[in-house]
């Protein structure tokens, strides 16, 4: 199933961790506003000279925190992101996506290119219709563009991108 024209909001231009910390502040908010909005937002590991950051994903909901961090990485990489981690986080967000109105996925990045990490989480969002916010990096640009196909917009990583996008997907669902 094709995802609604604007259905998924793809913030970009901004490092990571301010993006995560809008994804953050946004769904507070919208939750304080009472949309039910659930996901898993990424938080870094704090370790310095580290090339991967991956330390945690946060449920929105409950606040349970899931280590995507392992501390030795495969031989074949020198990422320290934990596929296991990302799979358990992915599986207890699955619970909540049917009954949501808008999901938060902290990234479309390396593991969700291979078709793992939170693809399933984008999967059970698109088939449901629910409208999704998240990031992409340069590097797996091309492969969220044969993900999401015409299905994403891309939104500057600031508030007021988020709550324009945010009456959009109103006006659409009031429309229908």
């Amino acid at each position: 199933m094709k995802p609604a024209t604007s259905s998924i909001a793809t913030v970009v231009g901004a490092d990571d961790p301010t993006i995560q910390t809008l994804f953050a502040e946004t769904a507070t908010k919208w939750r304080a506003d009472g949309l039910n909005v659930v996901g898993l937002i990424a938080e870094t590991h704090g370790l310095e000279d580290r090339v991967c950051r991956a330390g945690y994903l946060r449920d929105v909901v409950s606040g349970k925190m899931f280590s995507i961090y392992v501390g030795t990485p495969r031989a074949e990489t020198s990422c320290h992101l934990d596929a296991d981690g990302v799979d358990t986080a992915c599986g207890e967000l699955l619970k909540q996506i049917s009954d949501s109105d808008v999901v938060v996925l902290s990234k479309f990045g390396k593991l969700e290119a291979e078709r793992g990490g939170l693809a399933r989480a984008f999967d059970a969002a698109i088939a449901a219709g629910k409208p999704i916010i998240t990031t992409v990096s340069d590097r797996h640009r091309e492969s969220w563009k044969g993900f999401a196909a015409e299905g994403a917009v891309y939104l500057s990583p600031d508030e007021t991108a988020l709550e324009q996008w945010r009456a959009t997907i109103k006006k659409t669902a009031a429309g229908h």
